[in-house]
């Protein structure tokens, strides 16, 4: 009997420690902005990816504004990485005012993003936005 309940209480714990290492992954950083009056080539601070998880950088927008009637349709948003000479080129990505996601794992190092071209308007508004890395 004691030693059914011993291994009961082995295969318990195994279970349990299993969960709780089985946490989701987050990213390594966020942070949290605006835009206010941007135009084409303008870029945003940098920030440092470590490297250390597997979360894809990602820029989310919302509240979105150009000074146009046509109001905000979409923006290009190209990612760089800061490096000594010509910064690295990361790809672009659409952003219709919503969450734009480089896939995979960026290296370590500084990254930003500049806006690469609005459908509508020449000054973009935003009244938030969300970086992931």
């Amino acid at each position: 009997m004691r030693v059914n309940r011993r291994a009961a209480g082995i295969i318990a714990s195994a279970i349990a420690l299993g969960f709780i290492g089985a946490v989701p992954a987050h990213a390594e950083g966020s942070r949290t902005s605006y835009i206010s009056g941007w135009h084409i080539n303008n870029e945003s601070r940098r920030w440092t990816d470590n490297n250390t998880d597997a979360v894809s950088t990602a820029v989310g927008f919302s509240g979105c504004s150009t000074d146009t009637d046509n109001g905000f349709n979409d923006s290009q948003l190209t990612l760089w990485k800061d490096v000594f000479g010509p910064d690295e080129n990361h790809g672009s990505r659409a952003n219709f005012c919503n969450t734009s996601t480089w896939g995979g794992r960026q290296s370590a190092g500084d990254y930003y993003f500049s806006l690469t071209s609005l459908t509508y308007g020449e000054t973009l508004h935003v009244k938030k936005v969300s970086i992931r890395y």
